[in-house]
């Protein structure tokens, strides 16, 4: 695999770059748009705002890294624009639809088909294999798939991220990267327009991390949307965006 790198463009206040004739980007619609977000968590008698006033958009096909130290405020950010969490205060519209007036239930059925998630940890079931791993998505999204039609678009999943030759291995049996290369095939089995991915490149290897920034480098030049949450700058490099966090704000 090749895990040659492309270099990365900084821009400030979480603004878009300006917008070429390519495919990436060239939409002026936001797929992702945050508007004075702040996010409060009450401990016992206290409230503690983690995010103060974010806005943010991001567009169609974009590749974002968000940056900052511990305690920025950047897993909080990243838990919003997954649906896995709700603002205190803002807005927050997703392809359109206003998220904060979403029940539950409406919560999870965008979560499931607009979202693609890869975290650290990798979060694969251990009893399992890599691809009823990759499966897993597709009971909650695609109830009505036949069980057939499923194990096929795991099997295209895993054919993606080179481990066709592996899907019948349990994560114990998989390197670290190999893992993270199977829960990035978790993440695009149902076609999401957006992939958020949480440092993953946090538990591997440098040799391992390259190649699983390869892929997101593939997926971005296919045209996919990718949200990079990570400290390090040269994972950072390879996005076409960086958005710097700085307790709480978007910092310049």
């Amino acid at each position: 695999m090749n895990a040659e790198l492309a270099p990365g463009v900084l821009a400030q206040r979480g603004e878009p770059a300006p917008v070429s004739d390519s495919p990436h980007g060239s939409s002026r619609v936001p797929l992702i748009e945050l508007a004075d977000v702040t996010k409060t968590f009450h401990t016992g008698d206290l409230d503690v705002e983690i995010l103060h006033g974010v806005s943010l958009k991001v567009y169609p096909g974009e590749y974002l890294a968000i940056m900052g130290a511990s305690g920025s405020g950047k897993t909080t950010l990243m838990n919003i624009l997954g649906c896995l969490d709700r603002p205190t205060k803002g807005r927050y519209m997703l392809d359109g639809t206003a998220v904060s007036e979403l029940n539950r239930k409406q919560l999870a059925v965008l979560r499931n088909h607009k979202l693609g998630f890869v975290f650290q940890s990798f979060n694969l079931l251990a009893r399992t294999t890599a691809l009823e791993n990759v499966e897993l998505p597709m009971f909650y999204s695609n109830k009505f798939l036949s069980l057939r039609l499923q194990k096929e678009s795991a099997l295209k999943a895993l054919e993606k991220v080179g481990l066709t030759d592996r899907a019948a291995h349990h994560p114990s049996q998989l390197s670290g990267g190999q893992q993270q290369r199977v829960a990035l095939a978790r993440a695009l089995v149902n076609e999401p327009e957006v992939i958020l991915a949480d440092e993953p490149t946090g538990n591997l290897d440098s040799h391992s991390g390259a190649e699983v920034i390869a892929l997101f480098h593939a997926l971005h030049a296919s045209g996919r949307t990718i949200i990079l949450i990570t400290h390090d700058v040269d994972v950072a490099a390879v996005a076409s965006r960086q958005v710097h966090l700085r307790d709480g704000r978007i910092a310049a």
